[in-house]
């Protein structure tokens, strides 16, 4: 029984993370987010209908926060404001000081 467990958690594990990495963040936010809430919705209600209250807002704030991050995450990538990514290394001063 223990080892069925345990292949079952590893197997889960796997499809997990081979199913989530064509996700968007969004998408992946809310699988965890849903996830999440549904568990904490299950222990503090004891019963489904916490759980399923639990799983929706995990999924939508899960999902929300997951995009924000994304696209504060994608602002620091490109050109800054200083108008080149080398900022404060030698080549951005022509050389050496």
């Amino acid at each position: 029984m223990k080892n069925t467990i345990k292949l079952g958690i590893i197997a889960a594990g796997i499809f997990t993370a081979f199913g989530m990495s064509s996700c968007t963040p969004g998408e992946r936010g809310a699988v965890t987010g849903g996830a999440i809430g549904a568990g904490t919705g299950a222990l503090i209600t004891g019963g489904t209908g916490g759980a399923l209250v639990g799983g929706a807002v995990g999924a939508v704030a899960g999902s929300e926060i997951s995009k924000n991050r994304a696209s504060r995450n994608r602002s620091y990538g490109g050109r800054s404001s200083y108008g080149s990514r080398n900022y404060g290394s030698r080549n951005y001063y022509g050389g050496r000081r």
